[in-house]
């Protein structure tokens, strides 16, 4: 699979499959962020949520991907819906605080 060929909601549920199986392959996850990454800006609400909900899930903390989410997330927040801004807001609580500092504003923000 070319992950650079896919969009953001291809890699968007890609991450949330293999999170919600509890599969967290270590070089599918760096390729996930680093696409992601370079893509952010076309991430829609629901392909942010499920992608910062999918890396907290199986624990894999990409700090480029995270600092992208942070300035992605409140730019689209209103277009948060509940179960949107559910999985952000648990994804947020179990991301580690020294690795993701800008998590309690954007709990606040929530």
């Amino acid at each position: 699979v070319n992950i650079r060929s896919f969009n953001s909601q291809n890699l968007a549920n890609t991450a949330w499959a293999f999170a919600k199986v509890g599969r967290s392959d270590k070089e599918l996850f760096n390729a996930l962020a680093k696409a992601g990454t370079a893509d952010i800006q076309n991430f829609n609400s629901q392909d942010l949520a499920n992608t910062v909900w999918a890396f907290a899930k199986v624990g894999r903390e990409d700090k480029e991907l995270f600092d992208a989410m942070a300035n992605a997330i409140p730019a689209s927040i209103r277009n948060f819906n509940s179960q949107n801004l559910g999985n952000t807001a648990w994804a947020l609580v179990h991301v580690t605080r020294d690795f993701f500092p800008q998590r309690e504003d954007l709990l606040h923000a929530i």
